[in-house]
């Protein structure tokens, strides 16, 4: 089959050609998750190189255990169901920091371009809002990412974590509220005399 035939397949059709054993189903997988996947990985650990290491074995457990995929379920979240866990697993061996992208999670404080008078002033609040992120545990700060960078549904995130839908809800609802108690006990995230904070 040729490269662009596969342009025209759902991740769930690639990864059923990959099962009959179409290795290049699988490659146009890849291309298309390989970039996005580094960037989840980066953002939760620290260093380039050692995103690439474990994207990289992502993609060999995914191509592993593609058999058991059931190809009537949505491909996205099994596979950052894998990241997820060789992640935690890498974190487990080295310092418990994350890092995180406040460009794409900042719109959710209901900033508007009126409220950040200049870029400076933007780049300061988004770095004061990451290190308040880095005094939440790893389950607040893993869904907010997966929410707010991912954009997966609160029913993904589920499955890609195994925990309840509603529980879910539960951690990003207490991860917000920690976040504005942090910033509040720090002197918040001003910006023209006002206090921002997810409500």
């Amino acid at each position: 089959m040729e490269t662009k035939e596969f342009a025209g397949k759902t991740d769930e059709q690639l990864a059923g050609l990959t099962q009959q054993g179409n290795v290049e189903a699988f490659g146009f997988l890849v291309k298309k998750y390989q970039d996005r996947m580094q960037r989840y990985i980066k953002r939760i650990i620290q260093g380039h190189e050692e995103a690439n290491d474990i994207s990289q074995n992502v993609f060999l457990k995914a191509f592993e255990n593609i058999q058991g995929f059931n190809t009537k379920q949505r491909f996205s979240p099994w596979i950052y169901r894998i990241a997820h866990n060789e992640t935690v697993n890498y974190l487990r061996k080295k310092k418990p920091l994350l890092l995180f992208d406040f460009d794409v999670f900042l719109p959710h404080y209901n900033l508007g371009k009126d409220d950040i008078e200049n870029e400076a002033e933007k780049k300061d609040l988004s770095q004061k809002i990451e290190r308040f992120l880095g005094e939440l545990s790893l389950k607040q700060k893993e869904v907010l990412l997966l929410y707010y960078f991912q954009e997966l549904s609160y029913q993904e995130i589920a499955d890609v974590l195994k925990i309840p839908i509603a529980t879910v809800g539960v951690r990003i609802k207490r991860a917000k509220e920690a976040i504005k108690e942090i910033a509040s006990a720090q002197g918040g995230f001003a910006s023209g005399g006002k206090i921002y904070a997810n409500k």
